[in-house]
């Protein structure tokens, strides 16, 4: 059964890329596959999660690498970042001077390599942090899981961020 399982994820692998069908990755990709890619998937969408509060001080310049490695293969690929775990309270308007590196790099995200970052609502309600409390440059998202389902309905690809 094992060689089957195995079988199967190989020809699925191959068959979506070779037919360009991005939606068969239900559990994400690792960026090198991403950049193996004969053509631009419709987006990328970074999951970011952590019960580690300063978890943005390593997970956003990761992703800023990333994004760079992915736009030097594919110019003009949408990108987006959720992060819906702990770590996204170093986003508040409150922590913008512990985590001043963070915020910046979060804007030059934002700013200058047009991509959407957004914190889970519903985590930062059960934790009683009001959205009012994120900066406008942070898109409020009803629940994190939801938001990245909603890429990738639009077919963009998955890359959880994993620390090595």
């Amino acid at each position: 059964m094992r060689s089957f399982k195995r079988i199967a994820h190989w020809t699925l692998l191959g068959l979506a890329l070779l037919f360009g069908s991005y939606r068969l990755f239900a559990s994400g990709l690792e960026l090198d596959e991403v950049l193996l890619l004969s053509e631009a998937p419709p987006g990328v969408v970074f999951e970011i999660v952590s019960g580690d509060n300063d978890y943005l001080r390593w997970a956003i310049p990761a992703v800023q690498q990333h994004i760079q490695q992915l736009r030097e293969r594919f110019p003009e690929l949408p990108v987006a970042v959720v992060t819906h775990g702990r770590e996204q309270f170093a986003l508040t308007r409150d922590k913008q001077t512990q985590y001043a590196k963070v915020h910046r790099g979060i804007q030059s995200l934002v700013k200058d390599n047009d991509v959407s970052v957004h914190v889970c609502g519903t985590y930062a309600e059960r934790h009683n942090v009001d959205e009012n409390e994120f900066p406008d440059y942070i898109n409020v998202s009803a629940a994190g899981p939801a938001q990245i389902n909603d890429y990738r309905q639009l077919g963009y690809l998955l890359i959880k961020l994993k620390r090595p």
